[in-house]
Order: structure tokens, then C-alpha cells, then sequence
């Protein structure tokens, strides 16, 4: 995808954000969030700091010094207790202005820098233009993650479009030992023609659904709604999400 089309999408998802945060009040925000353990503010504030977080990944690639993405996980975290109590415009403002930065240096990278690797928190390398990619995943599952109305039904297609299919092709690239109990599974998004095959054979568990249904699933951000299962049974749980990307 043209990366200014992404770019405006980033930009057009942080608009929903803030309008979905505009009905709340300061109060709402201490509720908890969808997030074990973390309140509305909580993602709010994570939310921002992701962006800071990959402004310096496209740092790294403009300057060559290597920036890494958070200081440490201790320091990620404790940005996020700070920030979490704060007013609600204080968190909105925040929101605003570091995604702001965040597509302004998007913007403004040449082109020849977009190829450079950078190194995410968990280890692994990716080109310096798979951070729009990681950014899309983070504004629209954190704002499914306020848990104030926006769900996996409002995302915009053409984010389930590459998501659902990023997804699938991740998702099957996994050791079997990461795979918990997709483990054997054939997983098949029926719109889009598209399946991922963990360790399937024929005969064995299948499951099927929209490409957006599939998301939400994998994603962790429903409980499998509009996914069906043969044979019948409970749906597995699926391993934690997003996944290392392939394909680079």
C-alpha cells in the first residue's frame, strides 16, 4: 500500500480516537479499560507514547545512530502510571501532538531511508517502513481497547484488508511451540480467499469467518464472533497478538 494512503489512515484513526474520547469525562477515564490492569487513561497515554516510541525508530532510520524504541520496559511502564491520572484533555492533547510528530517525520523521510532497518522492543529487525504498519496496528486495536463503544465492527476496511491478511501469513509462520491451541488448525477468511495452516491435515479442525470476524478473533479484541468452528466446539484461544512479521 502507497505509504501516504497509510499515513492518512493513521492520522484518520487518531481523529476517531479523539472523537470517541470527546464523550468522556475525566471520571470515565479511571475506568478500566478492555487491558488487564489498565484504565482508559492507562491506554490513553500508551497510545501517545507509542507513537514517541516509533518517531524514534524513524529517527534511527534518518540519522543512522541506532535509537531503541523505549529506554526499557521499566521505564515504558512507568510512563504509563505516570500518565494514566492525568485530565482528559491533557490525555487528548497528548494523543493529538505526538501523532502529529509521529506522520510529520513519516512525511518528510526520503525515500532510500524507508528501507533502513530498525529494531523493535521485543528484538526483532524490520525496514524502517513496517513502523506505519506496527502503528496501525496499535491506533486501532488501543481504541478498541477504551472499551467506550469503537469495536472491531467500526474498523475501516481497508485496515481489516491488510491486518486480517498480515495476520494469516504471521500467524502460520510461527514455531508449532508458539502457536498454543491453534496448534493443528486451518484458520480460512472467507472473503478475501485467504487461510493460514498451523499445523493442519486433512480431516482436521477448521475455522472460518470474515476476514474482519478473523481479526477480531486473532487479534484478541472479540470472542470469536462471526467465526465458526468444525467440529463444533469451543474456540481456541489464539496466541498473543501481533506477531513478528514475515516476508522482509
Amino acid at each position: 500500500m502507497d505509504r501516504r494512503v497509510v499515513i492518512d489512515e493513521l492520522d484518520a484513526g487518531v481523529e476517531r480516537i479523539v472523537g470517541t474520547l470527546s464523550g468522556l469525562g475525566d471520571q470515565d477515564m479511571r475506568a478500566p479499560s478492555a487491558l488487564p490492569g489498565w484504565s482508559r487513561g492507562h491506554v490513553a497515554t500508551h497510545i501517545a507514547r507509542n507513537a514517541d516510541s516509533l518517531w524514534n525508530l524513524l529517527e534511527s532510520a534518518r540519522t543512522g545512530v541506532e535509537i531503541p524504541q523505549y529506554p526499557s520496559w521499566d521505564a515504558r511502564n512507568a510512563d504509563l502510571d505516570a500518565g494514566a491520572g492525568r485530565p482528559l484533555d491533557e490525555l487528548v492533547e497528548d494523543i493529538r501532538a505526538t501523532a502529529a510528530r509521529f506522520s510529520d517525520s513519516a512525511r518528510s523521510l526520503s525515500e532510500d531511508t524507508w528501507n533502513v532497518p530498525v529494531k523493535s522492543m521485543m528484538g526483532w529487525p524490520h525496514p524502517a517502513w513496517y513502523t506505519l504498519y506496527r502503528r496501525w496496528h496499535e491506533v486501532e486495536a488501543h481504541h478498541v481497547d477504551l472499551a467506550a463503544g469503537y469495536g472491531p465492527a467500526d474498523w475501516p476496511e481497508t485496515y481489516v484488508r491488510w491486518a486480517s491478511g498480515s495476520t494469516l501469513t504471521d500467524i502460520a509462520a510461527l514455531p508449532e511451540g508458539r502457536l498454543g491451541e491453534l496448534a493443528g488448525l486451518r484458520i480460512t477468511a472467507t472473503d478475501y480467499g485467504e487461510s493460514a495452516d498451523l499445523g493442519w491435515t486433512s480431516g482436521g479442525p477448521e475455522a472460518s469467518g470474515s476476514g474482519r470476524a478473523l481479526l477480531g478473533w486473532l487479534s484478541g479484541r472479540s470472542d470469536g464472533a462471526g467465526v465458526s468452528l468444525r467440529p463444533d466446539g469451543p474456540l481456541p484461544v489464539p496466541p498473543p497478538w501481533p506477531h513478528e512479521p514475515t516476508g522482509f
